[in-house]
């Protein structure tokens, strides 16, 4: 019986380095997902910065100054190859992020299933515990009753 309570601790404080590995790992998950979220912002920003330029060259298209019209649509077109450019680059990141945020829930179903083994393991420790305790006072009982 006493083996049993000992390898039932055992199984205790194993779980419960394994539940503070996973709380670091969760850590270091939302550590990562910071700067990731700064980037999306900053390229958030950058967009909105070449869709006015874009919009700005534009006006002047259509203002019409035959010198600078040549210049002016080449210059549109690279600030669209750009503007494309940088729409895939936050789509990326954007998915970037919504998989971390995914290893983030996984990693919170795991922390769950953890807490709730180690709340059953100790109320098994528990019973052990009481088992024992009643076996104790049944031979208390049988010494007193000669």
């Amino acid at each position: 019986m006493i083996k049993t309570i000992n390898k039932q601790l055992l199984l205790l404080l194993l779980l419960l380095l394994l539940l503070l590995l996973l709380l670091l790992l969760l850590l270091l998950l939302l550590l990562l997902l910071l700067p990731l979220l700064l980037l999306l912002l900053l390229l958030l920003l950058l967009l909105l910065l070449l869709l006015l330029l874009l919009l700005l060259l534009l006006l002047l298209l259509l203002l019409q100054l035959p010198l600078l019209q040549l210049l002016l649509l080449l210059l549109l077109l690279l600030l669209l190859l750009l503007l494309l450019l940088l729409l895939l680059l936050l789509l990326l990141l954007l998915l970037l992020l919504l998989l971390l945020i995914l290893l983030l829930l996984l990693l919170l179903l795991l922390l769950l299933l953890l807490l709730l083994l180690l709340l059953l393991l100790l109320l098994l420790l528990l019973l052990l515990l009481l088992l024992l305790l009643l076996v104790l006072l049944q031979l208390l009982l049988l010494l007193l009753l000669r």
